[in-house]
């Protein structure tokens, strides 16, 4: 878990989609260790109506041998993703249904900037189980 520290911090975040402004639009992310250092609390706000706010839990699942995201939004949506982060990249996917059902696949892949300024990364969805994968969206996050 101590490798998780170069997530600790305040981000802004950018959403690169067609319909988005460019650049900064005032979404912040927050990121810090739970009492106990076990696990990382995530809270973020976007202040645009169409995309949620929302908060994710990160920790080891010693079952699965892995590190798991428990996201959690205002739209209600609930969804677990497994993670890695080594070497300065950083993924998230969800192949396997969870709280939610599982009608499309997701997977997030983050590449940290040699000096820890940013995470420069890419959602993608799959339709077809995992066969193809397709571009969703861009999301960067810059330390404020």
């Amino acid at each position: 878990m101590k490798n998780l520290e170069a997530l600790i911090g305040e981000w802004s975040i950018e959403v690169d989609l067609p319909e988005a402004p460019p650049g900064d639009m005032g979404a912040r992310m927050t990121i810090e260790w739970m009492t106990g250092e076990q696990f990382l609390e995530m809270r973020w706000t976007v202040p645009v109506p169409e995309a949620p706010d929302g908060i994710a839990i990160i920790g080891f699942d010693g079952g699965r041998g892995t590190l798991l995201q428990h996201y959690f939004d205002t739209r209600g949506v609930a969804r677990v993703y497994e993670m890695t982060f080594e070497e300065g990249l950083w993924t998230l996917s969800r192949e396997k249904p969870d709280f939610s059902p599982l009608d499309f696949h997701q997977r997030y892949e983050g590449r940290f900037s040699h000096d820890g300024s940013t995470v420069d990364g890419e959602w993608q969805i799959s339709h077809d189980a995992g066969a193809t994968w397709e571009r969703d969206f861009g999301l960067t996050y810059r330390r404020l």
